[in-house]
Parts: C-alpha cells; structure tokens; sequence
C-alpha cells in the first residue's frame, strides 16, 4: 500500500471507503497511526478531516503544511512558548511555507486562542510528527466546517458531510 488515508471520525468521511479511522484527538491518532504504519508500511499517509478556521477568509478544502501543538503549555514552569514540548526538539512541523498552518489540540475550540494559526483540529500534528519520525511522507487536508466561534458545535455537524464529497473531487487531482 503506497498511500494510507486516515481521518478521526466515520461522520467526517462519509461514502469514502477507503479510509481508516483513527479517533479523536492527539493520543488516539498517534496510537492508531503507528499500528496502521506496522501493518501496511505506506510510503505516505493522507490525513483529511475537519477544522475550525481561526482565519474567517478560509473556506472549502485547504492543504496544511505547517503544524503545531495549541495545548502544550508549560510557560508557568519553563521559559518555553506556548505549544513547545520540554525536552524534546520537534516542537513545529513545517512540510513547507506554501499551505497554512494548523494547532493541534485535545480541545474543540469555539472561541480565538492564544495561538497565531490559520485553523485548528485535534489531531493533525501528531500525525505529522509520527510522519516525521517515521519517515513517511505526510499531507493534510481539512475541510473548514466552522469557524472556532460560539456556533462551531453547531456548524461542525451541519457541515461534515459537505466535506467529505469536496475531499473526493480533490482526489481526482492526483
């Protein structure tokens, strides 16, 4: 298998078949990734799935190429930024300046953060930074089904489906 396609949740790829199911948030991604990396040994991995757009300009599918961990927070201990990891050198994942930026996170945000990125999810950097570690080429699509605001529950569950048929027509691009 050369491409290994993975998502959170079932609701967020409706009709695509060929995709593996992850779960939710930064732990079960990563546990679920490294057994489907043992398994299937891809050469790369897709990850699609749905975010909020902190950027209200951003809509439809978008590719993100920059991710970082919105929930790493230890500045009241540590003289680090928000979103880096003590002890550890990987604290940003940047496939390449073109493409937006994502901040991962055991939390469904509807309301801005201290963050500056352009959407969030909650599972993206950790399937990067598996990627990284691995060796495995990453890309990571989200579709924007709210915008981080007080509506985001709401607009989440009107819209996953919507996404799940753009993701299709923009894998005939490949």
């Amino acid at each position: 298998m050369n491409k290994l396609f993975v998502a959170a949740l079932k609701e967020e790829t409706v009709g695509l078949d060929y995709f593996h199911h992850i779960g939710v948030g930064k732990i079960n991604a990563t546990y679920n990734l490294v057994k489907l990396i043992h398994k299937y040994k891809p050469l790369e991995v897709i990850n699609y799935g749905t975010a909020g757009a902190l950027k209200k300009q951003l809509s439809g599918i978008i590719e993100c190429t920059k991710f970082y961990q919105r929930d790493m927070d230890v500045r009241g201990l540590l003289d680090l930024k928000l979103g880096q990891t003590p002890f550890d050198n990987i604290n940003e994942i940047i496939l390449s300046e073109e493409g937006f930026s994502c901040g991962s996170g055991d939390s469904f945000v509807k309301k801005q953060i201290e963050m500056n990125v352009d959407l969030v999810d909650m599972e993206a950097y950790a399937l990067a930074k598996v990627c990284k570690l691995e060796d495995i080429n990453f890309r990571c699509f989200k579709f924007i089904s709210d915008n981080a605001d007080t509506n985001a529950s709401s607009d989440w569950i009107e819209n996953c489906k919507k996404g799940a048929e753009l993701f299709q027509i923009k894998m005939k691009d490949f």
